[in-house]
């Protein structure tokens, strides 16, 4: 196994690990229905995605 010739700082290991920032998601309108949805998924509330139906919702009465 791998031993190192000497310690690792604190400060290097944070300038390591900055690459990551935590994002909130990215929201659009609905074509079809004009509910709020993330980029690149299906609607939630009708179905569709880019305009044509992607699952098929069953309307409650």
């Amino acid at each position: 196994m791998a031993h190192p010739k000497s310690r690792t700082s604190k400060q290097r290991k944070h300038k390591r690990r900055t690459h990551y920032k935590a994002v909130k998601p990215q929201l659009s309108v609905c074509q079809n229905c004009g509910a709020t949805v993330q980029y690149h998924r299906v609607c939630p509330e009708c179905g569709y995605y880019r305009g044509r139906q992607a699952i098929e919702k069953e309307i409650s009465l």
